[in-house]
């Protein structure tokens, strides 16, 4: 049984930095990864990490938000920086067995969810 339990988030302005935090027990053979979602919007894939420690970035977060683990502290990490109005959405937390590079494009029918964490940046 996989439990992942997100903190972290709020509010900034644009070009500022942010940390979301996801406690994660039992997923240690699990791709884990961030996924967003905007009102109005589909949820998108923002960064996976497979069990291997191979990351997988959506383009738009690319050379500005980096995933990372702790497997000590079995926790998941988003460090985001330089964020833009357009990163404002609620964001969660998952895991899953497929591989990153797969479930980063399939956002939907993932195994285990985070509770989401909302993430507002303004102009």
């Amino acid at each position: 049984q996989v439990q992942l339990v997100q903190s972290g988030g709020g509010s900034v302005q644009a070009g500022g930095s942010l940390r979301l935090s996801c406690a994660a027990s039992g997923s240690s053979k699990y791709s884990v990864g961030w996924f967003r979602q905007a009102p109005g919007k589909e949820r998108e894939g923002v960064a996976v990490i497979d069990s291997d420690g191979t990351t997988t970035y959506a383009d738009s977060v690319k050379g500005r938000f980096t995933i990372s683990t702790d497997t000590a502290k079995n926790t998941l990490y988003l460090q985001m920086n330089s964020l833009k109005p357009e990163d404002t959405a609620m964001y969660y937390c998952a895991a899953d067995r497929a591989a990153g590079w797969w479930i980063i494009g399939h956002p939907y029918n993932l195994g285990y969810w985070g509770q989401g964490t909302q993430v507002t940046v303004s102009s």
